[in-house]
C-alpha cells in the first residue's frame, strides 16, 4: 500500500493526513474483497525498515495502529475476518501489542475470511528466523535433515496457516516487492499501478483482478 506520503505532498496535505487517508482506503478495500469473495487478504502496513523513519511520523503510525487494532476488535463489520498480525512484535510498543492481541482474540473464532496485517515485517528476517527454528528442530532431534523440504520449511513462516498469494498488487508506480513475502510469492502474479494508495479506486482494483483473470498460470510446468 505505497504512496501515502507522496499523495499528501501532491495534494498539499500534512504527511500524517496521507497515512489517515491510506487507513480509510484499506477499509474500503476490505469491503471490495468481501464483494468478490476473496478469502485471504494480506497487507503490508509497516516494514522493519520503516522503523528508522522520522520519530514523529513513527509515533503517529503507532498511534494509528493502536487505534485501528482496537477498532478491528470492536467493529462488527470487520468481524467476518479473522485478524492476524505478521511481523516482529517485539519491535512494537506494548500498547500496540495489547491492541493487536485484542483484535486477534476478538476475531479468533472466524474461519471464512482472513485479514493478515504485516507490521514490523521483513521477509528476509522472516526467512532467517525460520531457518533458525528448523536448525533448532534438527539439533533437538525432532526433525531429520532429510525431511526438510519446501512444505516443511513453510511451516515455520508467519504464513504457515495460509496459502501462497495468488496476486500481489503494489500501488504508487514502484515496481519492486520491497522485502514482502519473498518465499511465498515465488509463483504469484504481480501487478503494479502508478496510482498512489490513498487515491486507489474500486475501478483500479477491478482492473487488477481482471488482469489476474486474463493470465495463464503454469507454475513452471
Amino acid at each position: 500500500m505505497d504512496g501515502n506520503r507522496r499523495f499528501a505532498r501532491e495534494f498539499d496535505l500534512a504527511k500524517n493526513e496521507g497515512h489517515e487517508k491510506g487507513k480509510d482506503k484499506l477499509e474500503e478495500l476490505m469491503e471490495w474483497c468481501l464483494e468478490l469473495g476473496i478469502k485471504v487478504l494480506t497487507v503490508y502496513a509497516f516494514s522493519t525498515e520503516n522503523v528508522s523513519r522520522d520519530e514523529e511520523e513513527v509515533k503517529y503510525l503507532m498511534d494509528l495502529f493502536e487505534k485501528n487494532f482496537l477498532k478491528l476488535g470492536d467493529d462488527e463489520r470487520i468481524h467476518k475476518h479473522k485478524v492476524s498480525v505478521l511481523g516482529q512484535r517485539d519491535m512494537l510498543p506494548d500498547r500496540v501489542n495489547k491492541a493487536i492481541t485484542y483484535a486477534e482474540e476478538r476475531t479468533n473464532g472466524y474461519d471464512r475470511y482472513f485479514y493478515n496485517i504485516a507490521v514490523a515485517y521483513g521477509s528476509r528476517e522472516e526467512i532467517v528466523q525460520a531457518i533458525k527454528q528448523v536448525a533448532q528442530e534438527v539439533k533437538d532431534g525432532r526433525l531429520d535433515v532429510e525431511d526438510i523440504n519446501e512444505k516443511e520449511f513453510s511451516k515455520f513462516l508467519y504464513t504457515a496457516d495460509f496459502p501462497d498469494p495468488d496476486l500481489v498488487l503494489r500501488t504508487s508506480g514502484e515496481e519492486r516487492v520491497s522485502n514482502f513475502l519473498l518465499w511465498q510469492l515465488a509463483y504469484s502474479e504481480l501487478y503494479f499501478t502508478d496510482v498512489y494508495w490513498p487515491g486507489f479506486r474500486k475501478i483500479d482494483f477491478l482492473r487488477a483482478i481482471r488482469s489476474y483473470q486474463m493470465r495463464r498460470r503454469r507454475f513452471g510446468k
